[in-house]
């Protein structure tokens, strides 16, 4: 083996534990196409803090070919899913390979390093199957991020769980604890029972972060396919059931993580409650803690911003928005042709379009929000932005709809390519930041948070982290509460009407006639998301809350 693995940096003793972090994705800058959205988001920030932190944190992820995918545009403006082949020259090539068995057949596998000090990050591996000595069916395992194929999915799963092991094992690092976030490493679990025969030894070595309700992130499969792919190895399927309580044919991932986990944690302390409540009653699982999403201060706080909130200058604060507002409209006015005005009050939605985030839901009452548009005295300009799963047809028909709707409407403007790059511009030049998941469906939700460090006024549903930050009309605005046992359409038109009147009767007149209370909000919010919000934070919480498990050495 060439390649030598040594520390980066001096470990600081508080953090010494030696973790291996297993996930899917990772955003850690916009040139390395890694990651999809929040998940992706949350794990770059952990990385960066792990690295501020000195951690004895090694990353392991999958260098995905053709990334998640580009979002373009069609000749009709509508969305367009584009796969490209990407490179990186600043990756370095380990020349470590080692074989996994997928349905049988040995595939190769290499190992590509990203060293701490390009991007100020924990080390991290990614690991490839893209090799000549695959075919192409084994080579495709590394070609697309949340592969639709579950066949792909479970291979995916495979190289990152049983790859990211034997990885680990090439470089002589002695995990004390696996950190598996979200159940796509499950493979991993079943590599170690293989090793130490004792669901008991594994739980001592495995803790686990849940970070969503939603059925697209908690699988269920059948478990006589992942025995065919070679999910847990060379296992019977016997075993395999037994051991993971699997009482008849669908394996679900998430309970299964729980099960074979010492700790596990929400994202939020209302995430919290509803993980207890969906898994009360099965058996085996192991202690639930809360600990709360976060956001990487170092590399989304606008400096001007905090520079001018420090020395108090409100007249600076204010310029410095309003240019950070300007140099999004020229990315709005490139990619829609729209002029906005730095002057309006600037209205941002953009996360991942999912039904439950409800894209849609300003555009409940179109003629209420085309009256928004076009106020003389008080106009507002609206701006959405997002990448749906390139399979998730109904998410795409919304981004669609509203492409076509803001051809006909004024001061609105839909973005394409909604990653690191946009994202940064986005919460800079927005006033404000809308979230409007349907409640009790967003786990965390942290593009608040680092809207927040960039001056933004988030107005949100009192879901996911954001109870644990609003204080309503003094660093933030709340959407009143909707009752959950209403017909989710019924809430729907509830949340709409609730957000109408904050917006026209609070936020929107705040804006133009009390200009210094609108600065206080932004500066309150600028100053209560720190440190709380900040994942120096998070990555502190999960030495002294996650990891503080007996592990075996």
């Amino acid at each position: 083996m060439s390649f030598l693995f040594q520390p980066a940096y001096n470990v600081d003793p508080k953090y010494k534990t030696a973790v291996a972090y297993f996930c899917m994705e990772y955003a850690i800058d916009q040139s390395l196409k890694t990651y999809a959205g929040g998940l992706g988001y949350l794990a770059g920030s952990f990385m960066r803090s792990a690295y501020d932190l000195r951690q004895n944190i090694v990353g392991i992820g999958i260098l995905w070919k053709h990334g998640y995918y580009d979002q373009g545009r069609k000749p009709d403006q509508t969305m367009e899913v584009v796969f490209r082949e990407k490179t990186y020259h600043f990756l370095v090539d380990t020349k470590i390979r080692f074989t996994i068995k997928i349905s049988g057949h040995d595939i190769w596998v290499a190992a590509f390093y990203l060293p701490p000090d390009i991007f100020k990050t924990a080390p991290l591996f990614f690991l490839t199957t893209d090799l000549p000595e695959n075919d192409h069916l084994a080579r495709t395992v590394s070609y697309k991020l949340y592969d639709c194929n579950p066949e792909t999915q479970a291979a995916a799963a495979i190289l990152l769980g049983e790859g990211g092991a034997k990885l680990l094992e090439q470089l002589y690092f002695q995990a004390d604890l696996y950190h598996l976030n979200e159940s796509h490493a499950l493979p991993l679990i079943f590599y170690l029972f293989r090793k130490y025969q004792s669901v008991a030894e594994v739980k001592s070595r495995v803790v686990f972060t849940n970070h969503t309700p939603e059925p697209g992130g908690n699988l269920n499969s059948d478990i006589y396919l992942l025995h065919k792919m070679g999910f847990a190895g060379d296992m019977p399927i016997e075993q395999l059931k037994k051991i993971t309580q699997c009482n008849n044919d669908l394996l679900n991932h998430t309970l299964t993580a729980l099960r074979f986990s010492g700790k596990a944690n929400a994202v939020s302390k209302l995430h919290l409650n509803t993980l207890r409540e969906m898994w009360t009653g099965f058996s085996g699982t192991g202690e639930l803690v809360s600990i709360t999403n976060a956001q990487n201060y170092a590399y989304w706080a606008d400096r001007q911003m905090y520079d001018a909130l420090k020395a108090n200058d409100d007249s600076a604060l204010t310029e410095r928005k309003k240019a950070c507002k300007l140099a999004l409209f020229d990315e709005v006015a490139d990619q829609c042709g729209v002029l906005l005005d730095p002057d309006v009050l600037t209205i941002v939605f953009a996360k991942r379009f999912a039904g439950y985030k409800r894209s849609e839901l300003l555009l409940h009452d179109i003629d209420f929000f085309q009256k928004l548009l076009t106020d003389e005295k008080r106009p507002v300009q609206m701006i959405w932005a997002g990448k749906p799963y390139p399979m998730d047809y109904p998410a795409i028909a919304s981004f669609d709809k509203i492409v076509n709707l803001c051809k006909t409407l004024p001061n609105c403007a839909i973005l394409t390519g909604y990653e690191l790059k946009l994202s940064r511009l986005l919460k800079q030049g927005a006033d404000v930041w809308l979230n409007t998941p349907r409640l009790n469906h967003e786990a965390s939700g942290t593009s608040g948070m680092s809207a927040a460090m960039n001056g933004c006024v988030n107005v949100s549903i009192p879901d996911g982290w954001f109870p644990e930050f609003a204080r309503d009309g003094v660093n933030s605005f709340i959407i009143p509460n909707t009752e959950v046992t209403e017909h989710k359409f019924q809430q729907d038109e509830t949340d709409a009407h609730n957000l109408y009147d904050l917006l026209s009767k609070t936020v929107i007149s705040m804006y133009y006639d009390h200009p210094d209370q609108w600065i206080s909000i932004m500066k309150n919010s600028m100053t209560d998301i720190i440190p709380e919000f900040d994942s120096n934070r998070l990555a502190d919480e999960y030495y002294s809350k996650l990891y503080a498990v007996s592990a075996v050495n």
